[in-house]
Protein backbone atom coordinates (compact mmCIF):
# COMPACT_ATOMS: atom_id res chain seq x y z
CA UNK A 1 0.00 0.00 0.00
CA UNK A 2 1.69 3.38 -0.99
CA UNK A 3 2.09 5.92 1.70
CA UNK A 4 -0.73 8.59 1.93
CA UNK A 5 2.03 11.12 2.99
CA UNK A 6 3.50 10.89 -0.82
CA UNK A 7 0.07 10.93 -2.87
CA UNK A 8 -2.04 13.31 -1.37
CA UNK A 9 0.31 16.36 -2.86
CA UNK A 10 0.00 14.18 -6.19
CA UNK A 11 -3.96 14.61 -6.00
CA UNK A 12 -3.80 18.04 -4.83
CA UNK A 13 -2.06 19.37 -7.90
CA UNK A 14 -3.30 17.37 -10.86
CA UNK A 15 -7.19 16.22 -10.24
CA UNK A 16 -7.91 19.85 -8.08
CA UNK A 17 -10.75 21.55 -10.32
CA UNK A 18 -9.45 24.78 -10.21
CA UNK A 19 -6.84 23.94 -12.02
CA UNK A 20 -8.95 21.35 -14.97
CA UNK A 21 -7.91 22.64 -18.84
CA UNK A 22 -4.70 24.46 -17.11
CA UNK A 23 -2.25 21.32 -17.33
CA UNK A 24 -1.81 17.95 -18.97
CA UNK A 25 -3.63 14.91 -16.86
CA UNK A 26 -0.78 13.35 -16.39
CA UNK A 27 -2.57 9.89 -16.43
CA UNK A 28 0.25 7.69 -17.25
CA UNK A 29 -1.08 5.60 -20.58
CA UNK A 30 -0.38 1.50 -21.08
CA UNK A 31 2.70 1.30 -23.14
CA UNK A 32 5.88 -1.09 -23.30
CA UNK A 33 8.93 1.08 -22.40
CA UNK A 34 11.92 -0.67 -24.46
CA UNK A 35 15.33 0.58 -22.97
CA UNK A 36 18.73 1.02 -25.55
CA UNK A 37 21.24 -0.28 -23.44
CA UNK A 38 19.21 -2.19 -20.62
CA UNK A 39 22.20 -3.72 -19.25
CA UNK A 40 24.29 -0.25 -19.13
CA UNK A 41 25.18 2.02 -16.52
CA UNK A 42 22.63 4.10 -16.95
CA UNK A 43 19.77 1.82 -16.84
CA UNK A 44 20.90 -0.21 -13.79
CA UNK A 45 21.56 3.08 -11.57
CA UNK A 46 18.45 4.98 -12.58
CA UNK A 47 15.97 3.58 -14.77
CA UNK A 48 15.03 0.06 -13.43
CA UNK A 49 15.54 1.66 -9.74
CA UNK A 50 12.96 4.18 -10.99
CA UNK A 51 10.29 2.42 -12.46
CA UNK A 52 10.31 -0.11 -9.93
CA UNK A 53 9.51 2.84 -7.51
CA UNK A 54 6.97 3.77 -9.88
CA UNK A 55 5.47 0.67 -9.53
CA UNK A 56 5.51 0.79 -5.18
CA UNK A 57 4.22 4.35 -5.49
CA UNK A 58 1.03 3.28 -7.51
CA UNK A 59 1.66 5.13 -10.45
CA UNK A 60 2.48 2.73 -13.30
CA UNK A 61 -0.01 2.09 -15.60
CA UNK A 62 -1.63 -1.78 -15.20
CA UNK A 63 -0.82 -2.49 -18.77
CA UNK A 64 2.85 -2.03 -18.59
CA UNK A 65 5.88 -3.88 -19.71
CA UNK A 66 9.68 -3.46 -19.91
CA UNK A 67 12.10 -4.33 -22.31
CA UNK A 68 16.03 -4.70 -22.42
CA UNK A 69 17.95 -4.53 -25.61
CA UNK A 70 21.43 -4.48 -26.24
CA UNK A 71 24.00 -6.63 -27.67
CA UNK A 72 24.68 -8.03 -24.63
CA UNK A 73 23.41 -11.41 -24.35
CA UNK A 74 21.18 -12.50 -21.62
CA UNK A 75 17.79 -13.86 -21.08
CA UNK A 76 14.61 -13.04 -18.97
CA UNK A 77 15.82 -14.44 -16.08
CA UNK A 78 19.14 -13.49 -16.71
CA UNK A 79 18.03 -9.70 -16.98
CA UNK A 80 15.74 -10.02 -14.06
CA UNK A 81 18.59 -11.01 -11.84
CA UNK A 82 21.04 -8.32 -13.01
CA UNK A 83 17.63 -5.89 -12.34
CA UNK A 84 17.25 -7.30 -8.74
CA UNK A 85 20.48 -6.25 -7.78
CA UNK A 86 20.35 -2.81 -9.69
CA UNK A 87 17.49 -2.27 -7.32
CA UNK A 88 19.00 -3.32 -4.52
CA UNK A 89 21.92 -1.13 -5.02
CA UNK A 90 20.26 2.05 -6.14
CA UNK A 91 16.41 2.39 -5.34
CA UNK A 92 15.27 4.83 -3.17
CA UNK A 93 13.19 2.03 -1.62
CA UNK A 94 13.70 -1.50 -0.47
CA UNK A 95 12.90 -4.49 -2.76
CA UNK A 96 9.34 -5.47 -1.31
CA UNK A 97 8.35 -8.67 -1.92
CA UNK A 98 4.69 -8.40 -3.15
CA UNK A 99 5.70 -5.34 -5.49
CA UNK A 100 8.68 -7.13 -6.60
CA UNK A 101 6.29 -10.35 -7.88
CA UNK A 102 4.29 -8.08 -9.99
CA UNK A 103 6.74 -6.01 -11.36
CA UNK A 104 9.66 -8.62 -11.98
CA UNK A 105 7.13 -10.49 -14.52
CA UNK A 106 6.86 -7.27 -16.60
CA UNK A 107 10.61 -7.64 -17.59
CA UNK A 108 12.21 -9.09 -20.72
CA UNK A 109 15.15 -8.97 -22.42
CA UNK A 110 15.97 -9.24 -26.30
CA UNK A 111 19.57 -9.39 -27.52
CA UNK A 112 21.42 -7.57 -31.05
CA UNK A 113 23.62 -5.37 -32.57
CA UNK A 114 21.80 -1.29 -32.76
CA UNK A 115 23.32 -1.43 -36.01
CA UNK A 116 22.00 -4.88 -37.46
CA UNK A 117 17.86 -4.80 -38.46
CA UNK A 118 17.92 -8.27 -37.35
CA UNK A 119 18.16 -7.30 -34.30
CA UNK A 120 15.19 -4.98 -34.98
CA UNK A 121 13.05 -7.15 -36.25
CA UNK A 122 13.33 -9.20 -33.56
CA UNK A 123 12.38 -6.99 -30.76
CA UNK A 124 9.47 -6.20 -33.23
CA UNK A 125 8.28 -9.84 -32.51
CA UNK A 126 8.86 -10.21 -28.89
CA UNK A 127 6.89 -6.61 -28.77
CA UNK A 128 4.18 -8.23 -30.72
CA UNK A 129 4.15 -11.26 -28.83
CA UNK A 130 3.87 -9.65 -25.58
CA UNK A 131 1.66 -6.63 -25.79
CA UNK A 132 -1.45 -8.99 -26.50
CA UNK A 133 -0.55 -10.58 -22.58
CA UNK A 134 -0.23 -7.40 -20.61
CA UNK A 135 -3.30 -5.55 -22.40
CA UNK A 136 -1.02 -3.14 -24.25
CA UNK A 137 -2.41 -1.38 -27.32
CA UNK A 138 0.90 -1.41 -29.19
CA UNK A 139 2.05 2.19 -27.35
CA UNK A 140 5.54 2.34 -27.12
CA UNK A 141 8.66 4.29 -25.30
CA UNK A 142 12.24 3.57 -26.72
CA UNK A 143 14.70 5.30 -24.11
CA UNK A 144 17.88 5.62 -26.00
CA UNK A 145 20.58 5.20 -23.27
CA UNK A 146 23.37 4.57 -25.81
CA UNK A 147 26.25 7.01 -27.38
CA UNK A 148 25.07 9.89 -29.57
CA UNK A 149 27.16 8.27 -32.63
CA UNK A 150 24.18 5.01 -32.53
CA UNK A 151 21.23 7.54 -32.40
CA UNK A 152 20.92 7.43 -36.40
CA UNK A 153 21.35 3.98 -37.09
CA UNK A 154 19.05 2.86 -34.37
CA UNK A 155 16.26 5.36 -35.58
CA UNK A 156 16.49 4.22 -38.66
CA UNK A 157 16.41 0.68 -37.78
CA UNK A 158 13.38 1.30 -35.82
CA UNK A 159 11.86 3.19 -38.82
CA UNK A 160 12.50 0.30 -40.81
CA UNK A 161 10.86 -1.95 -38.50
CA UNK A 162 7.92 -0.62 -38.72
CA UNK A 163 8.36 0.12 -34.92
CA UNK A 164 7.31 3.80 -35.21
CA UNK A 165 3.92 4.26 -35.81
CA UNK A 166 2.52 7.93 -37.64
CA UNK A 167 1.96 10.40 -34.87
CA UNK A 168 -1.43 11.15 -36.87
CA UNK A 169 -2.53 7.95 -35.69
CA UNK A 170 -4.30 8.05 -32.47
CA UNK A 171 -4.75 4.89 -31.38
CA UNK A 172 -1.47 4.32 -30.53
CA UNK A 173 1.99 6.15 -30.19
CA UNK A 174 5.63 6.28 -30.21
CA UNK A 175 8.00 8.53 -28.20
CA UNK A 176 11.68 8.33 -28.22
CA UNK A 177 13.73 9.73 -24.99
CA UNK A 178 17.10 11.02 -26.01
CA UNK A 179 20.09 11.57 -23.23
CA UNK A 180 22.17 14.48 -23.36
CA UNK A 181 24.24 15.50 -24.38
CA UNK A 182 22.69 16.55 -27.85
CA UNK A 183 25.73 17.54 -29.70
CA UNK A 184 29.21 18.17 -29.00
CA UNK A 185 28.71 22.25 -30.17
CA UNK A 186 25.75 23.81 -32.46
CA UNK A 187 26.77 21.67 -35.88
CA UNK A 188 26.72 18.44 -33.97
CA UNK A 189 23.71 19.03 -32.49
CA UNK A 190 21.64 20.56 -35.39
CA UNK A 191 22.57 17.05 -37.38
CA UNK A 192 21.79 15.14 -34.43
CA UNK A 193 18.15 17.29 -34.61
CA UNK A 194 18.02 16.69 -38.31
CA UNK A 195 18.04 12.82 -37.69
CA UNK A 196 15.47 12.98 -35.15
CA UNK A 197 13.12 15.16 -37.34
CA UNK A 198 13.73 12.50 -40.13
CA UNK A 199 12.46 9.58 -38.48
CA UNK A 200 10.07 11.40 -35.52
CA UNK A 201 7.46 13.98 -35.21
CA UNK A 202 8.92 16.17 -33.34
CA UNK A 203 6.20 15.20 -30.92
CA UNK A 204 7.40 12.43 -30.07
CA UNK A 205 10.72 13.33 -29.24
CA UNK A 206 11.41 13.86 -25.59
CA UNK A 207 14.92 15.01 -24.84
CA UNK A 208 16.10 14.66 -21.46
CA UNK A 209 17.56 16.63 -19.04
CA UNK A 210 17.32 15.17 -15.45
CA UNK A 211 17.97 18.70 -13.38
CA UNK A 212 14.23 19.70 -14.68
CA UNK A 213 12.93 16.81 -12.98
CA UNK A 214 14.10 17.83 -9.46
CA UNK A 215 11.31 18.73 -7.06
CA UNK A 216 12.50 22.40 -6.87
CA UNK A 217 12.99 23.01 -10.29
CA UNK A 218 9.48 22.00 -10.56
CA UNK A 219 8.53 23.96 -7.50
CA UNK A 220 10.14 27.39 -9.11
CA UNK A 221 6.68 27.64 -11.14
CA UNK A 222 4.75 27.44 -8.27
CA UNK A 223 6.31 29.07 -6.07
CA UNK A 224 6.45 32.27 -8.43
CA UNK A 225 2.77 31.79 -10.04
CA UNK A 226 0.77 30.55 -6.95
CA UNK A 227 2.06 33.00 -4.25
CA UNK A 228 1.47 36.66 -5.04
CA UNK A 229 3.88 37.95 -2.76
CA UNK A 230 6.88 36.91 -5.43
CA UNK A 231 5.77 38.04 -8.71
CA UNK A 232 4.93 41.72 -8.27
CA UNK A 233 8.44 41.99 -6.85
CA UNK A 234 9.88 39.41 -9.64
CA UNK A 235 11.72 42.26 -11.92
CA UNK A 236 14.62 44.78 -12.33
CA UNK A 237 12.78 46.98 -9.99
CA UNK A 238 13.59 44.76 -7.04
CA UNK A 239 15.89 42.67 -7.68
CA UNK A 240 19.57 42.74 -7.37
CA UNK A 241 20.99 39.96 -9.14
CA UNK A 242 20.83 36.22 -9.43
CA UNK A 243 23.11 33.45 -8.54
CA UNK A 244 22.76 30.11 -9.89
CA UNK A 245 25.02 27.66 -9.09
CA UNK A 246 25.64 24.06 -8.60
CA UNK A 247 28.48 22.96 -6.90
CA UNK A 248 30.03 18.66 -7.29
CA UNK A 249 32.26 17.55 -4.56
CA UNK A 250 33.58 14.73 -7.11
CA UNK A 251 35.93 14.80 -9.39
CA UNK A 252 35.67 13.46 -13.09
CA UNK A 253 36.90 9.74 -11.44
CA UNK A 254 36.67 7.20 -14.23
CA UNK A 255 35.01 9.65 -16.63
CA UNK A 256 37.95 11.53 -17.92
CA UNK A 257 37.65 10.59 -21.47
CA UNK A 258 34.35 11.64 -21.53
CA UNK A 259 35.20 14.99 -19.73
CA UNK A 260 37.93 15.58 -22.01
CA UNK A 261 35.86 16.23 -24.91
CA UNK A 262 33.07 17.95 -22.35
CA UNK A 263 34.24 20.48 -19.88
CA UNK A 264 32.07 22.12 -17.78
CA UNK A 265 30.28 25.01 -20.19
CA UNK A 266 29.18 22.11 -22.34
CA UNK A 267 28.45 19.22 -19.67
CA UNK A 268 26.10 21.84 -17.25
CA UNK A 269 25.97 25.48 -18.53
CA UNK A 270 24.32 24.43 -22.05
CA UNK A 271 21.86 22.27 -20.67
CA UNK A 272 21.11 22.29 -16.89
CA UNK A 273 22.10 26.16 -15.77
CA UNK A 274 20.65 27.64 -18.93
CA UNK A 275 16.95 25.65 -18.26
CA UNK A 276 16.90 26.46 -14.69
CA UNK A 277 17.77 30.34 -15.51
CA UNK A 278 14.89 30.11 -18.02
CA UNK A 279 12.66 28.96 -15.34
CA UNK A 280 13.57 31.50 -12.74
CA UNK A 281 13.41 34.47 -15.78
CA UNK A 282 10.24 33.08 -18.00
CA UNK A 283 7.28 35.16 -17.96
CA UNK A 284 4.04 34.03 -16.46
CA UNK A 285 2.49 31.45 -18.74
CA UNK A 286 -1.23 31.35 -19.67
CA UNK A 287 -1.55 27.86 -19.46
CA UNK A 288 0.29 24.72 -17.92
CA UNK A 289 0.38 23.03 -21.15
CA UNK A 290 3.71 21.56 -22.56
CA UNK A 291 3.34 23.18 -25.56
CA UNK A 292 2.79 27.22 -23.47
CA UNK A 293 5.83 26.48 -21.22
CA UNK A 294 8.51 26.21 -23.18
CA UNK A 295 7.25 28.77 -25.79
CA UNK A 296 8.07 31.20 -22.70
CA UNK A 297 11.09 29.15 -21.95
CA UNK A 298 12.12 29.72 -25.59
CA UNK A 299 11.80 33.88 -25.26
CA UNK A 300 14.09 34.26 -22.02
CA UNK A 301 16.76 32.24 -24.52
CA UNK A 302 16.25 34.37 -27.30
CA UNK A 303 16.84 37.63 -24.81
CA UNK A 304 19.86 36.56 -23.27
CA UNK A 305 22.35 39.11 -24.56
CA UNK A 306 25.44 37.28 -26.47
CA UNK A 307 28.67 37.54 -24.95
CA UNK A 308 30.90 39.23 -27.92
CA UNK A 309 34.30 37.60 -28.52
CA UNK A 310 36.30 40.53 -26.85
CA UNK A 311 33.37 40.54 -23.83
CA UNK A 312 34.68 36.60 -22.67
CA UNK A 313 37.56 37.56 -20.67
CA UNK A 314 36.13 40.32 -18.64
CA UNK A 315 31.90 37.89 -18.26
CA UNK A 316 33.70 34.45 -17.80
CA UNK A 317 36.26 32.31 -15.95
CA UNK A 318 37.17 29.00 -16.40
CA UNK A 319 39.87 26.85 -14.31
CA UNK A 320 40.63 23.25 -13.15
CA UNK A 321 41.10 21.99 -9.90
CA UNK A 322 44.22 20.79 -8.84
CA UNK A 323 45.34 18.81 -5.66
CA UNK A 324 43.08 19.13 -2.39
CA UNK A 325 41.06 17.42 0.49
CA UNK A 326 37.34 16.55 -0.02
CA UNK A 327 36.02 16.05 3.05
CA UNK A 328 39.38 14.49 4.14
CA UNK A 329 40.68 12.79 1.00
CA UNK A 330 43.06 13.63 -0.85
CA UNK A 331 42.60 14.56 -4.74
CA UNK A 332 44.56 14.64 -7.16
CA UNK A 333 44.77 17.79 -9.54
CA UNK A 334 42.80 17.39 -12.85
CA UNK A 335 45.64 16.87 -14.93
CA UNK A 336 46.71 14.02 -12.59
CA UNK A 337 43.82 11.86 -13.49
CA UNK A 338 43.02 8.82 -15.40
CA UNK A 339 42.53 9.46 -19.24
CA UNK A 340 43.07 13.20 -18.81
CA UNK A 341 46.03 14.46 -20.83
CA UNK A 342 49.03 16.09 -18.70
CA UNK A 343 48.71 19.33 -20.92
CA UNK A 344 44.60 19.60 -20.63
CA UNK A 345 43.24 22.77 -20.74
CA UNK A 346 39.58 21.45 -20.64
CA UNK A 347 37.72 23.69 -17.55
CA UNK A 348 36.19 22.03 -14.31
CA UNK A 349 34.86 24.95 -13.33
CA UNK A 350 33.06 28.00 -14.61
CA UNK A 351 31.69 31.20 -13.73
CA UNK A 352 30.24 33.44 -16.17
CA UNK A 353 27.76 36.66 -16.07
CA UNK A 354 24.97 36.89 -18.25
CA UNK A 355 22.14 39.36 -18.78
CA UNK A 356 18.32 38.87 -20.49
CA UNK A 357 17.52 41.55 -22.05
CA UNK A 358 14.03 42.20 -21.99
CA UNK A 359 11.47 44.55 -19.86
CA UNK A 360 11.58 42.28 -17.07
CA UNK A 361 15.08 41.74 -16.40
CA UNK A 362 16.79 44.76 -18.30
CA UNK A 363 20.53 45.14 -16.27
CA UNK A 364 19.84 42.71 -14.03
CA UNK A 365 23.20 40.59 -13.90
CA UNK A 366 22.83 36.53 -13.66
CA UNK A 367 25.82 35.10 -12.44
CA UNK A 368 26.48 31.22 -13.15
CA UNK A 369 28.88 29.30 -11.61
CA UNK A 370 29.33 25.16 -11.50
CA UNK A 371 32.48 23.21 -10.62
CA UNK A 372 33.78 19.87 -9.71
CA UNK A 373 35.79 19.45 -6.81
CA UNK A 374 34.21 21.89 -4.67
CA UNK A 375 33.45 22.50 -0.81
CA UNK A 376 30.06 20.65 -1.12
CA UNK A 377 27.66 19.06 -3.35
CA UNK A 378 24.92 21.47 -3.39
CA UNK A 379 22.71 23.19 -6.12
CA UNK A 380 20.66 26.99 -5.24
CA UNK A 381 19.04 29.42 -7.21
CA UNK A 382 19.79 32.28 -4.90
CA UNK A 383 17.34 35.75 -5.70
CA UNK A 384 19.16 38.66 -4.02
CA UNK A 385 17.05 42.04 -3.87
CA UNK A 386 18.03 45.72 -3.77
CA UNK A 387 18.74 47.18 -0.64
CA UNK A 388 16.66 48.92 1.43
CA UNK A 389 17.75 53.32 1.46
CA UNK A 390 19.82 54.40 3.32
CA UNK A 391 17.69 56.06 5.79
CA UNK A 392 16.02 54.58 8.94
CA UNK A 393 17.51 51.43 9.63
CA UNK A 394 20.22 51.66 6.56
CA UNK A 395 22.37 54.88 7.65
CA UNK A 396 25.55 53.75 7.74
CA UNK A 397 27.11 52.64 4.76
CA UNK A 398 29.96 50.76 6.55
CA UNK A 399 27.32 48.19 8.29
CA UNK A 400 24.95 48.43 5.90
CA UNK A 401 22.16 45.85 5.92
CA UNK A 402 22.20 42.65 4.16
CA UNK A 403 19.88 42.33 1.45
CA UNK A 404 17.06 40.13 1.25
CA UNK A 405 17.47 37.00 0.07
CA UNK A 406 15.50 33.92 -1.62
CA UNK A 407 17.10 30.67 -2.06
CA UNK A 408 15.46 27.97 -3.91
CA UNK A 409 17.88 24.64 -2.91
CA UNK A 410 17.66 22.15 -5.18
CA UNK A 411 19.91 19.67 -3.68
CA UNK A 412 20.84 18.14 -1.91
CA UNK A 413 18.74 19.19 0.93
CA UNK A 414 15.69 20.00 -1.50
CA UNK A 415 13.35 23.34 -0.24
CA UNK A 416 13.67 27.08 -0.32
CA UNK A 417 14.85 29.86 2.42
CA UNK A 418 14.01 33.63 2.58
CA UNK A 419 16.69 36.10 5.01
CA UNK A 420 14.73 38.74 6.45
CA UNK A 421 15.67 41.29 8.34
CA UNK A 422 14.85 41.36 11.93
CA UNK A 423 15.15 43.22 15.64
CA UNK A 424 17.47 41.86 17.78
CA UNK A 425 15.51 41.34 21.83
CA UNK A 426 16.59 44.21 23.96
CA UNK A 427 16.41 47.75 24.32
CA UNK A 428 18.50 48.63 21.81
CA UNK A 429 16.92 48.98 17.94
CA UNK A 430 19.77 46.50 16.57
CA UNK A 431 18.97 44.74 13.30
CA UNK A 432 20.01 41.04 12.36
CA UNK A 433 19.19 39.09 9.62
CA UNK A 434 17.53 35.78 10.04
CA UNK A 435 16.12 32.69 7.61
CA UNK A 436 12.37 31.50 7.16
CA UNK A 437 13.19 28.17 5.95
CA UNK A 438 11.04 25.33 4.46
CA UNK A 439 12.28 21.69 3.28
CA UNK A 440 10.26 19.15 1.50
CA UNK A 441 11.92 16.10 4.12
CA UNK A 442 10.70 17.97 7.10
CA UNK A 443 7.56 19.28 5.96
CA UNK A 444 6.25 16.36 3.87
CA UNK A 445 7.67 13.65 5.76
CA UNK A 446 8.82 11.94 3.27
CA UNK A 447 11.95 11.35 0.36
CA UNK A 448 11.35 13.31 -2.78
CA UNK A 449 11.27 11.09 -5.56
CA UNK A 450 13.96 10.65 -8.25
CA UNK A 451 14.06 13.36 -11.22
CA UNK A 452 14.05 10.47 -13.54
CA UNK A 453 11.37 8.93 -11.92
CA UNK A 454 8.69 11.75 -12.51
CA UNK A 455 9.74 12.31 -16.09
CA UNK A 456 10.12 8.98 -17.62
CA UNK A 457 6.21 9.08 -15.73
CA UNK A 458 5.43 12.28 -17.95
CA UNK A 459 6.56 10.40 -20.98
CA UNK A 460 3.85 7.54 -20.17
CA UNK A 461 1.36 10.23 -20.15
CA UNK A 462 2.42 12.51 -23.03
CA UNK A 463 3.76 15.62 -20.56
CA UNK A 464 6.44 17.41 -22.51
CA UNK A 465 6.82 20.46 -19.97
CA UNK A 466 9.76 19.10 -18.70
CA UNK A 467 11.84 18.46 -21.76
CA UNK A 468 14.11 20.18 -24.21
CA UNK A 469 12.73 21.40 -27.84
CA UNK A 470 14.62 21.22 -30.79
CA UNK A 471 14.74 25.30 -30.60
CA UNK A 472 15.88 25.35 -26.69
CA UNK A 473 18.47 22.94 -28.24
CA UNK A 474 19.93 24.80 -30.41
CA UNK A 475 19.71 28.42 -29.05
CA UNK A 476 21.14 26.98 -26.00
CA UNK A 477 24.04 26.49 -28.44
CA UNK A 478 24.12 29.60 -30.46
CA UNK A 479 24.41 30.95 -26.70
CA UNK A 480 27.55 29.11 -25.65
CA UNK A 481 29.58 29.22 -29.21
CA UNK A 482 30.47 33.01 -29.11
CA UNK A 483 32.62 31.66 -25.75
CA UNK A 484 33.62 28.06 -26.74
CA UNK A 485 34.82 29.84 -30.51
CA UNK A 486 36.79 32.59 -27.94
CA UNK A 487 38.23 29.88 -26.25
CA UNK A 488 39.65 28.25 -29.07
CA UNK A 489 41.13 30.84 -30.68
CA UNK A 490 43.17 31.94 -27.51
CA UNK A 491 44.77 28.84 -27.49
CA UNK A 492 45.15 28.64 -24.18
CA UNK A 493 47.66 26.15 -22.71
CA UNK A 494 47.14 27.01 -18.85
CA UNK A 495 44.21 27.78 -17.06
CA UNK A 496 43.67 29.05 -13.38
CA UNK A 497 43.73 26.47 -10.79
CA UNK A 498 41.59 26.31 -7.52
CA UNK A 499 42.39 23.53 -4.90
CA UNK A 500 40.48 20.68 -4.63
CA UNK A 501 37.68 21.17 -1.93
CA UNK A 502 37.51 25.19 -2.18
CA UNK A 503 34.74 27.69 -4.00
CA UNK A 504 36.80 27.90 -7.33
CA UNK A 505 39.19 30.23 -8.03
CA UNK A 506 39.82 33.81 -6.84
CA UNK A 507 39.49 34.76 -10.93
CA UNK A 508 35.67 33.84 -10.49
CA UNK A 509 36.08 36.00 -7.06
CA UNK A 510 37.05 39.08 -8.92
CA UNK A 511 34.47 38.61 -11.84
CA UNK A 512 31.56 39.22 -9.26
CA UNK A 513 33.35 41.80 -6.19
CA UNK A 514 33.85 43.79 -9.28
CA UNK A 515 30.49 44.42 -9.13
CA UNK A 516 30.19 45.56 -5.85
CA UNK A 517 28.61 41.71 -5.10
CA UNK A 518 30.12 38.48 -3.63
CA UNK A 519 29.02 34.79 -4.00
CA UNK A 520 27.09 32.92 -1.32
CA UNK A 521 28.52 30.45 0.56
CA UNK A 522 26.67 27.74 0.75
Amino acid sequence: MSDPTEQEPTEISRDNPLLAGQTASLQPQPCSFVIFGGAGDLSRRKLLAGLYNLAVDGVLPANFCVIGFARTTLDDEKYRELARESIETFSRRPIQEPYWTDFVRRLHWVSGPFNEPDAYASLRDRLEELEPNFGIPCNRIFYLSIAPSLIEVSLENLKSAGLISDPADTSRFSRIIVEKPIGQDLESAQSINATLSKVCDESQIYRIDHYLGKETVQNILAMRFANAIFEPLWNQKYIDHVQITVAEEVGVGTRGNYYEEAGALRDMVQNHILQLLCLTAMEPPWSLKDEVVRDHKQEVLNCLRPIQPHEVDDHVVRAQYGPGYVRGADVPGYRREANVAPDSSTETFIALKCYIDNWRWAGVPFYLRTGKCMAKRASEIAVTFKAVPHVLFNVDPAVALEPNVLVLRIQPDEGLSLRIASKLPGSKMQIYPVKMDFSYGSTFGSQSPEAYERLMLDVMAGDATLFMRRDAVETSWSWVMNVLDSWQSSGARWLPEYRAGTWGPVEADRLIEGDGRKWRTL
